[in-house]
């Protein structure tokens, strides 16, 4: 999984309420297992009409928008199924950190398993950086895991809280199978005791 430290972009405004996990990946993309090539399919029944052209005036398919690696959201974000592939979706978009107001549980536990920072701030908050982000691609946002801070394009600075243990595999860029490979040395030595201890078994 790749690492998350610090990460300045283009964020793009979505002030969307409730934003499924059905409108960020339909499920007829819900085939494949591979986490790559679900980009060009996110946000599909927003993004295109139904003979597959862009719709130009969503926010993703404008110019300024288009290499977006931040997104600005609403409240509830990630709600309905469970599908990993929402966030696989996000990620091979290039959209690296999601800001909003609440997030649906599984949602938010998925991004984190998958190299993405869902980051929850009070509604005031989200509204500055939806502000900011309605300014296009000449205002671009920083996000810093370590210091757990936002600072818009005007240099004003916001704080975010984060799980200590999320936010050390986000940095360390460990997943659930980079970390049991941590513990290989300790896996491996239990595995030789308990075979010598038990041969039968």
């Amino acid at each position: 999984m790749d690492k998350f430290d610090k990460l300045t972009g283009i964020a793009a405004p979505m002030p969307l309420v409730n934003v499924d996990t059905d409108m960020i990946i339909p499920k007829q993309f819900l085939k494949t297992i591979k986490r790559s090539g679900l980009g060009v399919n996110l946000f599909d029944e927003m993004r295109y009409d139904r003979q597959g052209n862009e719709i130009a005036d969503f926010v993703l398919n404008q110019t300024q928008y288009r290499e977006a690696e931040i997104l600005v959201a609403g409240e509830n974000f990630g709600c309905g199924s469970s599908r990993e592939h929402a966030p696989w979706a996000i990620k091979d978009f290039g959209i690296r950190c999601v800001i909003a107001p609440s997030f649906a549980d599984i949602f938010y536990n998925n991004c984190f398993k998958n190299g993405i920072l869902p980051i929850t701030l009070p509604q005031e908050q989200v509204d500055v950086l939806m502000k900011d982000a309605e300014k296009g691609s000449n205002a671009r946002m920083t996000v810093e895991l370590e210091a757990q801070t936002v600072t818009t394009s005007d240099g004003e600075t916001l704080s975010f809280e984060v799980d200590s243990f999320k936010k050390h595999c986000l940095l360390q860029g460990l997943d659930d199978i980079g970390l049991t490979m941590e513990k290989a040395g300790a896996i491996d030595s239990f595995e030789k005791s308990a075979a010598a201890e038990r041969p039968w078994v």
